[in-house]
């Protein structure tokens, strides 16, 4: 320990560092600047593809034909609006929810300590250490008292480490026991955690099953386009003898349709919208694919404290050993005063000792001579005071022998959900190596917890949705288990110390009980391998040092804002309102964004389907004119038929769908179902399409009406099935899907209807005999969408439903 307190900077000094640029400008979490997200959402590949085909019809002097280009602008207009959105709501959230060191300055004769955000630490500053901190700029310590840092986040060591004066901290880590304090010698970029969090804290989508799912879609379509591109390339422009310009139309109006220019932009969409939901709830998701992550849990780990129950605690009781009758005032007992004092000598108190505090307030003014600090491994904290004798206080079931009355007498208070600490004498000195020796017990202190009033309803939610809650906690296994006994979670309980060591049979007992009491903190860690190592999609929760190691394992951590700056640190979700309740309205947002954007995945992928489909059975023709001297096929659709027949079978409808309410419990397999719904949906209705164009082709001697009427014949039938695709994936219905495929529909219905409309979009359905039997058509294409998917049904297992189920 050192022997006087470091001096803080000056107000003179910070200003010239921040002068200098020495200041702590670390990476903020959302990385991109506004003009890197502009750019991110401009340039893209699929932007860049539109252009070009762009620049191609536009040079026929075609302007209506262009309109897909507005497409351009809308993927970028909307990626830009929503990114930005989603950036502002982390930055303010970020600034709420991040650690704030307590940084000592001078001020007038003597120095201040203040808590200050990472950004406003200087080089040079004296930055205080106490349990939970983290260390957020790397120094070198000034002063100590039993300080142990856990750097295991850096270098993977798992046991904690004492420091002395003059050996190194590192940013990153984090205190686990005792205080102290260290100079900032290395400060932003520099320091060795920014580095890691300037790679890891970005506005990023990987890592991501969905998006990792789209990206083998997307490789997919590539494979399928090459090949179909190159084929109507050529069949259009050398074998149609149509003229370059109708050729160059036709050509572009085959390869528009193939590029699935929105799915990309609404995954974006609905992650972004729902970092923006979950903000409004004080909810900060550092990683946005933990919202996708969360939504995939299927076994929550729940830290008692701080999560079932609220972190403030107060005393209860004071039982003094062998008793203490109720008419003596326990203020005047002897064991107060040891309370009194062991709390006004903790610099740091955890929410036990503030609560000891709270209650003793009169220490005796003893003298210490040697301290231990609280640790989650020892479940203990002491003070040796000259002429006063050794002082613990911890867990009686840890401290005593469990055979005596009064372990026996903890334990049975501890039965009905309370904390039970143990006041006694030690035989040995607090810092010795052997410490505590023997305990002679002189006092139980009783502390009593709240638990949430929303912690039971959460705990029935996850229930209804098949997700296992196991309670792990550092706490008596009796106390633990009547406390998640009293929230209505079912199971056995069992005392930690008990675990087997073999990874097997660990996970066997993990999964076989669903409360744990006296959890150490490498156990939490192991029971979470044990979990993912049986299947299971783990996610943590917990708010203390003590849980670190375990949330940063898990697949997905939750801290509690209130919690220590390093649980918050490590985790990808924080809980700014500490509210336990708010974790299913993020497996909520969650299974929006998977269940939607597996909606529009189908829509988006069948019309690649139709459309690859449609300009090989076209180019083929053309290769078998070119061979044997048959009429040419020229490719049903110019561009603009292909930009309106988007608009409302994928474009407005995907949107809608992408941000819709949805509750369906997430699955895997993405592309596998994707792919299985999408290409017999894609197959039919470009069968159907070429179908009705061939009957309606009147051949090279055809006039320009009645190609025309051919073109207007296959768009018809194209739209029918293609609207009922999108009946049979908005399903299970409700009133507002239901009035949303029919607005699709009559859209349609009236652009062929108004005769400007259809001089516009180079429409003909003067011939009624042609439009009769493309109409046809369609309605046979809807019905063989509607019977595979039924017959899809039947096949997988999965039960169709025509209607959404009322939740009961």
């Amino acid at each position: 320990m050192s022997a006087a307190l470091a001096v803080g900077l000056s107000a003179a000094d910070v200003a010239q560092r921040v002068a200098e640029g020495k200041t702590n400008d670390v990476p903020t979490r959302a990385a991109r600047s506004v003009s890197e997200i502009v750019r991110g959402n401009v340039f893209t590949r699929i932007n860049a593809i539109l252009g070009v085909l762009l620049v191609i019809v536009l040079s026929t002097g075609s302007v209506i034909n262009g309109a897909f280009g507005l497409l351009i602008i809308a993927n970028s207009a909307i990626g830009i609006i929503q990114e930005l959105r989603a950036k502002q709501t982390l930055d303010k959230l970020a600034i709420v929810g991040q650690a704030k060191p307590m940084v000592r300055r001078q001020s007038g004769t003597g120095s201040v300590s203040t808590p200050l955000a990472p950004s406003e630490v200087v080089l040079d500053d004296v930055i205080e250490l106490g349990p939970g901190d983290q260390i957020v700029v790397d120094g070198v310590i000034l002063e100590e008292t039993n300080l142990e840092i856990d750097e295991s986040l850096l270098t993977g060591e798992a046991d904690p480490i004492a420091k002395d004066v003059g050996d190194q901290a590192m940013s990153g880590s984090f205190v686990v026991a005792g205080s102290g304090a260290y100079r900032a010698t290395k400060v932003g970029r520099e320091a060795y955690a920014a580095k890691l969090a300037e790679e890891a804290s970005k506005f990023t989508l990987v890592k991501s099953e969905l998006r990792s799912g789209i990206n083998k879609i997307l490789q997919f379509i590539t494979y399928l386009l090459v090949p179909a591109g190159a084929l109507i390339i050529y069949t259009q422009l050398f074998t149609t003898d149509s003229g370059w310009r109708e050729s160059v139309l036709r050509m572009v109006g085959a390869l528009v349709p193939m590029v699935p220019e929105g799915l990309v932009l609404m995954t974006s969409i609905a992650f972004a919208v729902g970092v923006v939901r979950l903000g409004r709830r004080q909810c900060l998701v550092n990683e946005l694919p933990a919202i996708e992550g969360l939504a995939r849990v299927d076994m929550v780990c729940a830290d008692k404290t701080g999560t079932l129950t609220e972190n403030g605690m107060r005393v209860s009781d004071l039982a003094e050993v062998p008793g203490v009758s109720d008419e003596r005032d326990p203020g005047n007992c002897a064991a107060a005063a040891v309370l009194a004092q062991l709390a006004a000598d903790d610099p740091r108190p955890n929410a036990s000792m503030a609560a000891i505090a709270e209650a003793y307030t009169t220490p005796p003014g003893w003298s210490a001579t040697a301290t231990a600090p609280f640790k989650s491994a020892t479940k203990w904290s002491g003070t040796t005071y000259a002429g006063q004798g050794n002082w613990v206080i911890g867990a009686p079931d840890v401290l005593l022998d469990p055979g005596t009355a009064v372990a026996r007498q903890a334990e049975e208070i501890g039965a009905h959900g309370l904390r039970v600490l143990l006041l006694g004498s030690s035989s040995l000195p607090v810092d010795d190596p052997a410490a505590p020796g023997t305990v002679t017990p002189v006092a139980l202190v009783v502390l009593e917890q709240r638990i949430r009033p929303d912690a039971r309803e959460t705990l029935e939610y996850f229930a209804s949705q098949k997700v296992s809650v196991k309670v792990i906690s550092g706490d008596n296994a009796v106390s633990v288990g009547a406390v998640a006994g009293s929230l209505g979670l079912k199971g056995a309980t069992m005392d930690a110390r008990e675990l087997p060591i073999g990874s097997d049979e660990l996970a066997d007992t993990v999964q076989q009980f669903s409360t744990f009491g006296r959890v150490r903190p490498d156990q939490k860690r192991a029971m979470v391998h044990a979990l993912q190592s049986r299947g299971h999609t783990v996610a943590m929760t917990g708010d203390g040092v003590n849980d670190v190691l375990a949330l940063k394992d898990a697949d997905i951590g939750v801290a509690m804002g209130s919690g220590s700056s390093a649980s918050r640190a490590v985790a990808q979700i924080v809980l700014l309102d500490n509210k336990f309740a708010t974790l299913p309205y993020v497996v909520g947002e969650g299974r929006r964004v998977i269940g939607n954007i597996e909606r529009v995945s189908n829509l988006f992928l069948t019309k690649t389907v139709y459309s690859v489909l449609l300009a090989m059975l076209v180019g083929l023709a053309g290769l078998s004119a070119k061979l044997f001297g048959t009429d040419p096929l020229l490719f049903p659709f110019q561009p603009i038929h292909v930009t309106i027949a988007a608009w409302f079978t994928i474009g407005i409808p995907a949107f809608i769908l992408s941000l819709a309410p949805n509750k369906e419990r997430a699955q895997t397999g993405f592309v596998r179902r994707v792919m299985t719904s999408a290409l017999p949906s894609g197959l039919v209705v470009g069968i159907a399409t070429f179908t009705s164009y061939l009957l309606a082709y009147q051949g090279r001697a055809a006039t320009g009406i009645e190609q025309t009427q051919a073109s207007t014949a296959a768009l018809i039938t194209l739209l029918v099935s293609a609207v009922w695709v999108l009946a049979v994936v908005a399903r299970p219905y409700e009133w507002w899907r239901v009035v949303m495929v029919a607005m699709c529909g009559l859209a349609y219905v009236i652009i062929f209807s108004i005769p400007w409309a259809r001089e516009l979009f180079m429409l003909d359905t003067s011939n009624l005999a042609t439009t009769s039997v493309a109409l046809g058509i369609g309605l046979l294409g809807a019905v063989a969408v509607e019977v595979i998917w039924w017959v899809q049904g039947a096949a997988l297992g999965d039960r169709r439903r025509l209607w959404r189920q009322r939740e009961r």
